[in-house]
């Protein structure tokens, strides 16, 4: 919704809304998985962690991140205190810089925003339908390629 601008007004909320719902039952399932460990996959950091982080400071981004004082929201504080986590955290908030410009060039045909499976799914079902109907009538959304 904030860089596509496919959704605007009480559509983009009621979408938003959805959003932060789905997000905090997926904040809930991540909070059992860690249970009372340090880190996702063992005693130390890992892929397991390593796969978590880009979700969570993506959801903080957008206003729907876990609170400071949950438990997965002490684990994201140690992920992010993490050299390597900090230096990947800081790569992806600028390229986020980047995304003010995008929703002109969807406008205006030069980028087609692609649906694949899973974000055709969610906007189906956080009531995001009409949101790719538009799409598709004024042909600036895409669906993966087919190879033949």
């Amino acid at each position: 919704m904030r860089w596509f601008k496919r959704a605007e007004g009480e559509r983009a909320r009621t979408i938003e809304a959805a959003a932060s719902a789905q997000a905090r039952g997926f904040y809930s399932w991540l909070t059992r998985q860690l249970g009372d460990k340090e880190w996702f996959g063992s005693e130390k950091f890992g892929w397991a962690d390593l796969s978590v982080v880009p979700y969570l400071n993506g959801a903080r981004g957008n206003g729907v991140g876990p609170s400071d004082d949950s438990v997965l929201g002490r684990w994201l504080a140690r992920a992010n205190g993490r050299e390597s986590v900090k230096k990947s955290a800081q790569a992806a908030a600028d390229s986020v810089r980047n995304m003010s410009q995008v929703a002109g060039a969807v406008q205006s045909g030069m980028f087609k925003r692609e649906y694949r499976d899973h974000r055709l799914e969610w906007m189906i079902r956080s009531g995001g339908l009409d949101v790719v109907l538009e799409g598709i009538k004024h042909n600036n959304i895409r669906f993966s390629n087919e190879l033949s």
